[in-house]
Parts: structure tokens; sequence; C-alpha cells
């Protein structure tokens, strides 16, 4: 690691957070914690805070370190851009973004390689009776392509479906069905092509992981390692890494799952560029594995370097 800090030590490193999507002020957090651990350790930084002039905003970076959630940082758009400009950034590159941020499309490929996904139903003139008789109640109804638990439903009658439908098709222009199951949900990530401890996640107050428990302090309980027979923990981690590589995502990630009461895990979707908090789950998966935060963060600004 001395030897990456030797080739960085004069280097200007952009950190992008912020953004417009609806995960913004998650990202601006992340930001600066990214921001703060690299000056830690020595580093030249300059924060962008990403709007739609942000292009003006790269002139001097020599490396882009991505710490924006959402569109347009995490779907493959800002890396698109920084591709075409030459400039180096961290994780996963535009196909890997791109498919990490469509949940229908993962989905699709986790089908096709037999990972355990829940069922889900999506059409663009879909129709009520056929949902409700492939999936059943209760069922979840998803934004295509948002993150945080943004936009997502539990739903329990017809009736409550035909409100939570009309609801978000004037906020998202695509959403689909997935089935629910009840259960544990976990998360494991994944750095330099190994999965690191399972975390599990025990919302105190809500009925699942929503926005709101996700970043309330107190509303949340986790558990690391999570608590789960070793058979099904080490299962976990393995789904987790294929997810990573079907997905095509690159350098670190985050698998978000959902066990059932025989602790079967089911994948619920990837996050290519996870929440870096220094309590977030990521780094508290890392801490768990004895990697500091800001070992974690050098870690992730070395992917920009062996693309």
């Amino acid at each position: 690691m001395e030897r990456i800090k030797r080739i960085l030590r004069n280097k200007t490193i952009g950190v992008l957070y912020g953004g417009w999507s609806s995960e913004r002020e998650v990202s601006i957090n992340s930001g600066r914690c990214v921001i703060e651990s690299l000056k830690r350790q020595g580093f030249k930084v300059q924060g962008i805070d990403v709007d739609k002039r942000f292009i003006e905003k790269l002139k001097g970076i020599d490396i882009a370190f991505i710490a924006l959630h959402g569109k347009p940082g995490e779907d493959g758009t800002i890396q698109g851009i920084l591709e075409f400009l030459g400039i180096p950034y961290t994780g996963s590159g535009v196909l890997g973004s791109a498919v990490g941020m469509d949940k229908v499309v993962t989905k699709t490929l986790l089908i096709a390689s037999k990972i355990p996904t829940p069922p889900f139903y999506y059409k663009t003139d879909f129709e009520l009776n056929e949902i409700v008789e492939k999936l059943g109640f209760p069922l979840v109804v998803k934004p295509r392509a948002e993150g945080s638990s943004v936009g997502v439903y539990i739903v329990q009658t017809k009736k409550d479906l035909k409100k939570v439908i009309k609801d978000l098709q004037n906020k998202y222009p695509d959403i689909f069905f997935e089935k629910y199951i009840p259960g544990m949900m976990a998360t494991c990530g994944i750095l330099n092509r190994s999965a690191l401890p399972v975390l599990e996640i025990r919302p105190k107050k809500k009925e699942f992981y929503d926005y709101r428990s996700k970043y309330t302090e107190g509303m949340t309980e986790y558990i690391v390692p999570a608590r789960i027979p070793e058979k099904y923990y080490r299962l976990v981690q393995k789904y987790a890494l294929q997810v990573h590589n079907v997905t095509g995502a690159y350098g670190f990630s985050r698998v978000d799952f959902v066990l059932d009461k025989d602790y079967n895990p089911y994948v619920l979707e990837i996050n290519t560029v996870p929440g870096l908090l220094s309590g977030s789950n990521l780094p508290l998966e890392a801490k768990a594995a004895g990697i500091s935060y800001d070992q974690l963060i050098l870690e992730i600004l070395r992917t920009a370097l062996q693309r």
C-alpha cells in the first residue's frame, strides 16, 4: 500500500459526491467522509459537488473517487464521461454500473445464472390481476432504478396495490413487482474479489429496512458477523461474489439479501457504490475483517489504477 501512496502522492484526487438523485444527502455525507480519510492519509484532495455543469469542475484532477449514489453516478453516466475525458476512476465501469443500477436486468441475469432471487413481475403494460396471480400477497413494489430503498412498498391488498402504483408512477418512469419473502435482512460486501463478513440488518421500528431505518440513528441494529448457521453464511458469501462477477461489477460492491425462516438466501440487489460513511454497511463489514476505514478507502482508491 505504501507503493500506491507514493504513486498517488502528487496526484490530485477529485472526490465526486452529491448529484441530483434521491440519494443526494447520503452521497454528500459519504463524500465528506471519503475526503476526510484521504486528507488524513496525506493525499491532495478536491471535493466536487456534482451538478449539471460538473464537467467544468473536473479540470485539474488526476483521479476521480466516485462517492455518488443513484443516478447519474451509479448508473454508468459519470463513468462514461470520465472514460471519454481519460480520467481514471474508482469502482465499476460503464457496463457494470448500468447493470447494477437496473434491478430488472440484474434479476434477469441472476435467474439465468441460477442465483436465487425473489420471483418478480415486470411488463410495461402490466395487469393487476396478472401480478396478483403470479406473486400473491403480500408483495413488494419497487422503482426499477433507485437505491436506498427509495420508493419501496410492501402491499397487502389489491386496493393498496392500486394506490401504490398510482403514487409511484407519478414519481418514477419504471416500476416492477417482487414476491415478498419475510425473514432476516443481510448484506455482504466484496473487496478485491473476496467476500467480506456478512452483516445482519435488524430494523427496530419498521417492517422493513426502508430509507428512514437506514439513515436515522438508533432505528436499526447492525450485527456482524451475522447470526446465520455456518452453511448458509458461506452460501451468502458465495452468492455475493457470484453476483459481483455476473453483473460485471469491479473492485468493490455490496450485495443485499433476504434470508427466509430456514436461512435460505435470496439476492435482492447489488450496489456498485455502496454507502461510505464510517458507520455504513460496507465499512462495518471491512472493520469486522480487520480493515480500518482509511485502509478501505485506500483499497477503493487503488481500483482506479488497476482497471
